[in-house]
């Protein structure tokens, strides 16, 4: 089953400052790990940013919102639209752990489905999930009507509510799940990766 992979790289990251999608971590920015962590997954990969000047050197396909000022949700939308695979791995730019295996496992979970969602407890991870084209009308309404909450359109689409334990171990999961906002969570992905300890061995 080919899928392509969409990267939300959104655009003004305005409680980090600065572009998330371009925050160094152990000599990679995060956009380019998340990629080289696609590549073997997917077909292509489809980079939606509002802000493409900021991508030069971008190989594959940037897209720009098609409905655009509606979060996230817009980014997805985008997304699918340009996307010739039905199924499509969708990755917020600001999630720098997330593995090849993870994603692997993840398309394993979609054929029957429109949105595979990991689940643990209460809380869904919709931007690391899998979205088919059958979405498309459903979130298009949702953004025409100005509905910006990225499950909203759930109720309309065929979903599998993944038990997060299908993906991995629940604490390995969270930090795959942990995604950077402010310059604390920089720092904190910082240490998860040793960086920090390491900078601190080299003094």
């Amino acid at each position: 089953m080919q899928v392509n992979g969409i990267i939300l790289a959104g655009g003004r990251s305005s409680r980090m400052g600065r572009n998330k999608a371009l925050l160094p971590l152990q000599g990679k920015v995060f956009l380019e790990r998340i990629r080289q962590a696609m590549l073997p997954v997917v077909k292509d990969i489809i980079l939606v940013s509002n802000e493409p000047e900021c991508y030069p050197d971008w190989q594959g396909l940037l897209v720009t919102d098609i409905i655009p000022r509606r979060g996230p949700l817009s980014g997805i939308h985008a997304g699918l639209t340009v996307s010739d695979c039905h199924y499509n791995l969708v990755v917020a730019c600001d999630m720098p752990f997330v593995s090849t295996e993870h994603l692997k496992r993840l398309r394993k979970e979609a054929e029957g489905y429109d949105v595979v969602v990991p689940q643990h407890g209460d809380y869904l991870q919709p931007l690391f999930a899998v979205y088919s084209r059958n979405c498309i009308a459903a979130i298009e309404d949702c953004l025409l009507r100005d509905i910006r909450k990225i499950i909203a359109f759930y109720p309309q689409v065929r979903v599998k509510f993944l038990p997060v334990e299908r993906l991995g171990d629940p604490a390995e999961m969270e930090q795959v799940f942990f995604n950077v906002n402010t310059p604390a969570d920089w720092q904190q992905a910082r240490q998860l990766a040793g960086e920090i300890e390491e900078e601190k061995r080299h003094e």
